[in-house]
């Protein structure tokens, strides 16, 4: 039984990554959804479906727990998924939530009351989708009063990383933090609120400035994942290893995938 991690293509790997790194000994599978990508220019109702319908292909696979390395993914359908209740013995998990404790100052599991915490001006990068949504802000009210957030919706970013032109994405990414300067001329945080963006995390750090703290989410969700297992160890089956499915072209998304990684990565058809 391994664990899943669904994401809408690409940027997931960031997260596979480095929960493989933090947990060696658990196997996963991996399940792009590259013939749908990009989720973030989609409408909630269609985000929502995508990822019911990748996760439903995770569980039939036998994993019993499925993290949404996507943050348009956990914004349209976690909740909704979870509300409509999941199969007996099923979990899903989204990549909000250890961002924001972490963002908020909170060990995981404390459910205190929201409080005033240091950072109080909060840039959140994000697709489309996951803007529109305000499912960061949501979250965030949980945890914190008085924080700040002004959003960017970083259209196109997305596409040009999967497409494999980085440097467009570069310079995508630099138009977004003006725009975003424009707003909120200086943020104490910025969140990269997209598992794609990790890959290129080093132009969001140039563009905003050392003095900003950059928060990127696959070191944080490889933690809070290895808490989670920890304190549900029959989530975690037999076995090691990770396997890579793709609902588009194997020999594409491989070829992307390699090129993103700079190292061998082979995915099969899902």
């Amino acid at each position: 039984m391994a664990v899943g991690i669904f994401d809408s293509g690409l940027g997931g790997l960031t997260v596979m990554n480095a929960v493989q790194a933090r947990l060696p000994d658990v196997a996963f599978t991996y399940l792009g959804d590259n013939a749908h990508a990009p989720y973030g220019v989609r409408d909630m109702d269609d985000v929502y479906e995508l990822t019911r319908a990748g996760v439903a292909r995770l569980w039939e696979d036998g994993c019993n727990l499925v993290v949404l390395a996507c943050n348009t993914a956990s914004a349209a359908a976690l909740r909704r998924m979870q509300e409509a209740g999941v199969p007996e013995g099923k979990r899903v998990l989204g990549v909000f939530v250890p961002m924001i404790e972490a963002l908020t100052e909170r060990r995981w599991g404390d459910n205190s009351p929201p409080r005033q915490v240091s950072v109080q001006h909060v840039a959140l990068f994000a697709t489309p989708a996951t803007v529109r949504s305000r499912a960061f802000q949501r979250e965030l009210a949980f945890r914190a009063i008085g924080v700040d957030v002004e959003t960017q919706a970083c259209g196109g970013v997305v596409d040009a990383i999967e497409e494999g032109d980085m440097i467009l994405a570069e310079a995508l990414v630099r138009s977004h933090v003006d725009a975003l300067k424009r707003k909120m001329p200086n943020p104490q945080a910025a969140v990269l609120g997209c598992t794609h963006y990790p890959l290129i995390e080093a132009a969001f750090q140039d563009a905003l400035g050392p003095d900003v703290k950059l928060y990127s989410q696959a070191n944080l969700v490889a933690d809070s994942l290895a808490d989670y297992l920890a304190r549900h160890p029959d989530m975690v089956g037999e076995g090691q290893g990770l396997r890579h499915l793709t609902t588009g072209d194997p020999a594409r998304v491989s070829d992307r995938a390699t090129q993103f990684l700079r190292r061998a990565v082979t995915f099969q058809a899902a």
